[in-house]
Order: C-alpha cells, then sequence, then structure tokens
C-alpha cells in the first residue's frame, strides 16, 4: 500500500522552483477531471483506462489514496475509525459542527469549546446539533485521559447523541518525513500543517452522512448566542442560490459552513494537497474551483478565537475577530441579487462592493439628480429591515448627501438593465445613512427590488459602504 505514497515523495524533490503555477494547473486538471468523468464525458474506455493505470493497495491495513481514489472525489475515504465516546443516530440532524483537537504545550480550550456550543443553544437548538469531536494526537494515553474528561462534563450530551469523539488511527495517515518545504517554512512547521490538513480531511470525511449541513470551527473558539438560529436564517435567505461555503468569522478555519454533500471532495482535496500550504488557503483554492469567486461572509461573526496559545509549540496567539458580538441572532442576511448603477465607477470599486459582507465599498464619481442605485433580487422576498451606510472614517464628505430609498415590484428588462416598474419611497438620507425597521409592516408586496436614487447633485465623490438587509423567515412548520 506504501507504493503510491513513494511516488509523491519522489514528486517531492522536483519543480521547486516552480511549484506554486504548477501546483494551481495540478488543482484545476484533478478537479475537473473529476467533474468532467461525474457528468460523463469521459468515456468508459478512458475510464477503464485510469483503473487499469491505479495501484492497487497490496494491504488492507494501511490507507493509500490511489489514482482511482483521486478520480472519484464524491466518494468517501476508507478509513475505520476508533469511537472514543458516544455513537452516531441513525437520523440526519440539521448541522454538524467538526472540531479537531491535538495536545498543546501550553493551554488546553476544548472543553471550553464544547462547552460554549452547548450554552450558547437553546434546548429546541440542540436537537438539530450534533458535535463531532476528532482527537487528532498520536500521544493515545492523552487522548484517553481527555476523553474521561470530556465524558464526565458532557455525560448527559453523549447519551443524547449530540457529542461523539472519534479518532483516526496513525497507520492511517500519509508519510509526514521529508515534505516540500513551500514558502521557506521550518521542517516542523511543514510537519504540522500539513498533518493538520490530514487532521480535518479524516474528520469531514466521518462527518460526511451526519446531516444536511457542516461547521468548522477551531478547538479554542467561543459562541454567540443561538448561533444556530442565525445560521439557518441565512441559509433559508440563500436558497435557490449557489454557494459552497458560507463564512461567519473572518479567522482561520473558524466558523466555515459547506453543505454535507460536498465534504467528501473537500476531504480528498485536502488529501491530495496536505503538504502543499495551510489548509485555509487551501479553502480559498477549493471555492474558486467550484465556482464561488466571491467570499460570502456575515456580520457580525458568530463566533470567537479565545486561545491564547497556539496549537503550534505553544507560540502566542491572541488574535480576535472584531465583528463578533455575543448576541448575533440579528444578522444581517442579504439575499441574492444583481445589482447595477448608472453612476461613474472609480476603478474597481464596483457595485457589487457596497452589497459584499467582507469590508469593500462602492465608490463613484460625483452623482447627479436622477441617478439611481439598484439592487434587483434573484427572487421576490420579504425584507423587516434595511440599514444603508455611506461615506468612510477616512472620507466624511463622500456621503449621499441628497437622497431617497425606495422598494419595488414587477421587475422589467431596460436598456440600462432590470429595473421594477413600480416604487415606494421608504424614507430619507439623513447625514449619508438611513435605517428603515418593520418594512415589512409598511409594504404589502413581496420586494423585488431596493433602490437608492439621488435627488440632488453634489460635488463630493460616493462612497456607500454597506448595504445591510433583513428578510423575514416563514413561519416553520
Amino acid at each position: 500500500m506504501r507504493l503510491v505514497w513513494k511516488s509523491l515523495d519522489k514528486m517531492r524533490c522536483l519543480r521547486k522552483r516552480s511549484t506554486i503555477p504548477f501546483l494551481g494547473f495540478l488543482i484545476t486538471f484533478l478537479l475537473f477531471l473529476n467533474l468532467y468523468m461525474e457528468d460523463g464525458y469521459v468515456l468508459d474506455g478512458d475510464k477503464r483506462q485510469l483503473r487499469d493505470a491505479s495501484v492497487h493497495p497490496p494491504s488492507a491495513e494501511r490507507y493509500v489514496h490511489t489514482f482511482r481514489d483521486l478520480s472519484n472525489f464524491s466518494g468517501t475515504i476508507n478509513v475505520t475509525y476508533r469511537y472514543l465516546a458516544g455513537t452516531p443516530l441513525n437520523r440526519k440532524k440539521y448541522l454538524t459542527i467538526g472540531l479537531s483537537s491535538v495536545k498543546r504545550k501550553r493551554g488546553n480550550y476544548l472543553l471550553e469549546t464544547i462547552k460554549s456550543i452547548f450554552d450558547q443553544s437553546s434546548y429546541e437548538e440542540l436537537k438539530e446539533i450534533m458535535v463531532v469531536v476528532h482527537l487528532a494526537d498520536f500521544d493515545l494515553a492523552w487522548c484517553e485521559n481527555l476523553v474521561q474528561e470530556i465524558t464526565r462534563k458532557f455525560a448527559h450530551h453523549i447519551i443524547a447523541g449530540r457529542l461523539l469523539v472519534i479518532q483516526a488511527p496513525e497507520e492511517f495517515y500519509p508519510s509526514l518525513d521529508g515534505l516540500k518545504r513551500n514558502y521557506n517554512d521550518p521542517e516542523d512547521r511543514v510537519r504540522f500543517r500539513s498533518k493538520q490538513n490530514v487532521d480535518y480531511a479524516f474528520l469531514l470525511n466521518f462527518c460526511t452522512n451526519l446531516s444536511h449541513f457542516y461547521m468548522m470551527l477551531e478547538d479554542d473558539v467561543r459562541c454567540s448566542r443561538n448561533f444556530l438560529t442565525a445560521l439557518k436564517k441565512v441559509i433559508t435567505s440563500r436558497e435557490g442560490s449557489y454557494w459552497v461555503m458560507l463564512e461567519f468569522s473572518k479567522l482561520g478555519y473558524i466558523g466555515k459552513l459547506y453543505h454535507a454533500k460536498d465534504l467528501p471532495r473537500l476531504a480528498h482535496f485536502l488529501l491530495m494537497f496536505y503538504q502543499e500550504m495551510p489548509c485555509d488557503w487551501l479553502l480559498i483554492h477549493f471555492r474558486g474551483l467550484l465556482a464561488q469567486k466571491d467570499v460570502i461572509r456575515f456580520k457580525p461573526s458568530l463566533f470567537q478565537h479565545m486561545g491564547y496559545y497556539s496549537s503550534y509549540k505553544g507560540a502566542e496567539n491572541k488574535l480576535k475577530d472584531d465583528d463578533f458580538e455575543e448576541d448575533s441572532i440579528d444578522i444581517p442576511d442579504n439575499p441574492p441579487a444583481s445589482l447595477h448603477t448608472n453612476i461613474n465607477v472609480f476603478e474597481n470599486y464596483d457595485a457589487t462592493k457596497a452589497y459584499s459582507t467582507v469590508d469593500e465599498y462602492f465608490w463613484g464619481k460625483p452623482p447627479s439628480t436622477g441617478d439611481f442605485f439598484v439592487i434587483v433580487f434573484n427572487r421576490s422576498t420579504k425584507i423587516s429591515k434595511i440599514r444603508i451606510a455611506t461615506g468612510s472614517d477616512d472620507r466624511q464628505n463622500d456621503v449621499l448627501h441628497h437622497g431617497a430609498l425606495e422598494v419595488g415590484e414587477k421587475v422589467v428588462g431596460t436598456k440600462k438593465g432590470k429595473q421594477c416598474s413600480s416604487y415606494i419611497t421608504l424614507g430619507e438620507f439623513r447625514n449619508g445613512n438611513i435605517e428603515v425597521q418593520d418594512v415589512d409592516h409598511k409594504i404589502a408586496f413581496e420586494i423585488e427590488c431596493v433602490r437608492i436614487v439621488v435627488t440632488a447633485s453634489q460635488k463630493e465623490w460616493l462612497i456607500i459602504r454597506s448595504i445591510s438587509l433583513w428578510t423575514t423567515q416563514p413561519p416553520s412548520q
């Protein structure tokens, strides 16, 4: 079974000076090969050739990722897991939360993280959550002691089927010696991050069929209150739109949400390129290759990094997410939409930047009376609140001095793009900002467009810093 890993080891010595361009090409090639094979674009004869070219493992006791495995991203990885506490339920939950943890030289935050997940969830939310902890350290005595602590503190959650502790045995791991030293990282750093990629791959692989959605957290995280309710609201608002990864924290591998059906591909992907780069960098490639070009992140953040010491050598790591709020249930959930404007755009500060949840903004040249900025939803929706902010801290004059906020219905195509044929004014901008509450009580129809209209020309440029919308969720059945 070691033949493939040995062949991969030989490849490590090649092309060190051109690692990154080659990696980008290889990732693209392999993923699209997989997509074409799944969709029937590869002839049966070619598939047989690929299968014949694969390496057959001589032993079932050690995991080897053959070429056939690599070309079938949709299948799970054949790993025999140890169940250290709890057993999986037959019924699928709404959300699985995955944590991978290793022994730290300084500090241990896993128990606090598990406690935060459960304490910040209501009884009804707990019914829809499964927490899976992967103890990924090869020190079995440490694992055994930690399992005893987890069992003692969270026995009722284990009995209720809400908490599961697993381990992928060391013999299933690829070689962690002689790895490529990309980015001039020291050998121990490369070993740490490469093993971490495999840890996550095995965790994702295990969680494939446990729920409809999967959330990755790190083992030193604090949660906001009722985070699941906020997540469900966002997921519901994006029904009918395509996404691969939604982000609820801007730090590391914290608060990243996936469809459970994508977990096998992500697990294979991390395992294929485990030695190339850190996991959070690989995630960017994975998201892009599955055609989600832009980051989809929501603020305020639902999860906060709370550790002071890294799991790598116990180094200090006091990073904090300044977008985190303890009570974040009122998170805006901008529904999918197209945006356009007739205001002259400066460079690449286009209209979509104002609607984005990352730290970007729209920037246009001085607008004139009648100019507009319009959001056209992919489908009509009920909105409870709208908040729009213009200007920025360093350009406080680039605000909308005179403008109105409108909502509309009956979308029609025009020379200037899609527009609604009928609008109602909700209010006027004051000091460059506007917030309208209870929109769904003031408007009888489901909204198809939100429009900003310039009501007086200005000499200053215009920055639209953020557009935040809160949708009204249908009552649960």
